[in-house]
């Protein structure tokens, strides 16, 4: 028997669940379908911006993730091989300066972030399921869903169907959206240590020294979160048996002495590498789909934007859902011209960041000394910076240009 709902969303990670928890309380029949059965890590998905955890209060989550152990960071750090340690020390810069009554980024574990809010949406009364395998898509006048759990097969109907299904968004290729992508800019590592006591809980930090850059985000109780950038030649720098103590190896740093607790410390999860790039769509709806999260297009991990980026597509979608009748393609024309000069200017910072952080040769070295020296002098310089902070749109047009693009890489 074929079952009707108001909304059917397809994934139910973060923006899926999400969206089901906020649409649920304004009265929607919601059916949410998420392929895995268990929530891996994924390392990716764990840092949320100031702007991205405003977004989180805005549609009701925060207080969640805070209960189940969302952890707040109060301090950045910037190292680099050509800045003294303690010069970069001494320019540790405040998380709570960038936005009112935000004390800083929000860190949490991708699978509790995934399972805290699927089980809370499943409380609230979704209808939910674990295992689905999406076997048909049918978008248009009357959509619809053909899918398969427990070994058996049913048929959904909805008003509209959100696709919320990651880079390989099943709805994507239903609805025939166009998915943009630029060039790999860098390789980009990750993996979960435990043991890392030493390392402040509160500090976040990154930094570059010869061939690698790293990254850390501590979650509290010695579990950091650590992060790496290196070469596009160097694709297989960190596969195999030896991969992880290599790749722990590379956080000892000169610029960083503080990094032996991160290169000391106890792999707690896989050890993932990706290519680093950006994608987005044109317009990320069609007549009976809607998407959000990565399958409307993701940014360069290297600024930390993806759960940001979600949590606003959740935050404008239900806004508009919510705000009228009428479910048609137009409703989602605002959400779209928002997003594509939200990502647009996204792209630009994630572009900066890795021509100054994850490029390894002398003309780069050379270059992000240059830069450290006039940024000193003129803040303005590091101004992509407040856009990955506080939100793009709080950044002048000016700021997202070639000109202040070579203002910043060639002085």
């Amino acid at each position: 028997m074929t079952q009707h709902y108001d909304l059917i969303i397809i994934g139910g990670g973060i923006g899926g669940s999400a969206l089901a928890i906020t649409m649920i309380k304004s009265g929607a029949s919601i059916l949410l379908l998420e392929k895995s059965t268990v929530y891996e890590d994924l390392v990716r998905g764990e840092w949320i911006a100031p702007w991205g955890v405003v977004e989180t209060q805005r549609v009701g989550t925060y207080d969640l993730l805070r209960s189940v152990g969302g952890h707040h960071l109060k301090h950045h750090v910037h190292y680099d091989e050509g800045v003294p340690r303690e010069v970069a020390e001494a320019a540790t810069l405040p998380l709570d300066a960038f936005l009112p009554g935000i004390p800083g980024p929000l860190c949490i574990g991708h699978p509790k972030h995934c399972q805290t809010l699927f089980d809370e949406a499943t409380r609230l009364g979704v209808t939910a399921f674990r295992g689905v395998d999406v076997s048909d898509i049918t978008l248009g006048a009357n959509p619809a869903v053909r899918y398969s759990v427990n070994g058996e097969t049913h048929d959904a109907t909805a008003r509209l169907i959100v696709g919320a299904d990651g880079r390989a968004s099943a709805t994507r290729t239903a609805a025939d959206i166009a998915l943009h992508q630029d060039k790999p800019h860098h390789m980009f590592g990750g993996m979960l240590v435990d043991g890392a006591g030493g390392w402040k809980d509160d500090v976040q930090a990154i930094g570059t020294e010869g061939d690698f850059a790293f990254l850390a985000f501590p979650q509290g109780d010695g579990r950091v979160r650590i992060y790496g950038s290196y070469s596009l030649d160097e694709r297989r720098r960190f596969s195999g048996d030896e991969g992880a103590a290599a790749f722990l190896e590379a956080f000892r740093m000169k610029c960083s002495p503080e990094n032996e607790h991160l290169a000391n410390g106890t792999p707690a999860g896989p050890l993932r590498s990706y290519f680093n790039n950006d994608s987005w769509t044109d317009e990320p709806f069609a007549k009976g789909a809607v998407l959000i999260g990565d399958a409307a297009g993701w940014n360069d991990p290297i600024v930390g934007q993806g759960l940001s980026i979600t949590y606003r597509d959740v935050r404008i979608v239900s806004e508009l859902l919510k705000g009228s009748d009428d479910w048609s393609p137009v409703l989602f024309a605002p959400y779209a011209e928002e997003r594509s000069e939200r990502m647009r200017r996204l792209r630009f910072a994630a572009s900066l960041t890795s021509s100054l952080d994850a490029e390894f040769n002398e003309a780069a070295s050379a270059r992000r000394a240059n830069y450290f020296a006039r940024a000193a002098a003129d803040p303005t310089l590091g101004t992509h910076a407040i856009a990955v902070m506080a939100g793009p749109e709080l950044v002048p047009p000016e700021f997202f240009t070639p000109e202040h693009r070579a203002r910043v890489l060639e002085g």
